[in-house]
């Protein structure tokens, strides 16, 4: 038995979703999602919040003979960032050369663009239960011995029953 892998064992979704999403950014993007995912590490935490690695550009060559040429690194950076950048890019293509273990990346095009991504809007506040909703979920809570449980479906009661216009 030792040896084989072991079936039916929980997989961490990062990891699946990274499995099949990461060839389709090496092919579309040249990169892959462990550059976008360590990007704060690699950029530090003042860039990172208005830079996105969006691509890396790789030189065509003509053939296997043709020497090795780095690549170019194309940066989203939110307008008023981008002279920051600008500055610091020598030390940002160190720092992603460094990451990803040679020198890879000769360049850095800045493409201005919003960065940032909106969160959602958050739930409106469920409403306070009526005397007569709160007595319905009481009646049908009374048969559940669990205090946890009955904990847990009074809640989810509150919320579904509040969320009701």
């Amino acid at each position: 038995m030792a040896g084989k892998p072991r079936r039916g064992n929980a997989e961490p979704v990062s990891d699946l979703v990274t499995a099949i999403i990461d060839p389709v950014l090496r092919k579309r993007a040249g990169m892959s999602v462990s550059l976008v995912q360590s990007w704060e590490e690699i950029a530090g935490e003042r860039l990172a919040e208005t830079t996105r690695p969006e691509r890396i550009v790789w030189p065509r060559r003509a053939g296997d003979d043709d020497p090795f040429e780095p690549a170019t690194l194309v940066v989203a950076c939110e307008g008023f960032a981008a002279i920051a950048l600008q500055h610091e890019t020598a030390e940002l293509i160190a720092r992603v050369n460094a990451f990803l273990g040679f020198a890879a990346i000769g360049r850095i095009r800045i493409v201005q663009k919003p960065v940032k991504v909106e969160s959602p809007s958050r739930r409106p506040p469920v409403r306070a239960l009526t005397d007569r909703e709160e007595r319905l979920l009481e009646d049908r809570l009374a048969g559940i011995d669990d205090d946890g449980l009955r904990a847990a479906l009074a809640r989810l009661g509150h919320g579904v029953l509040g969320s009701k216009a």
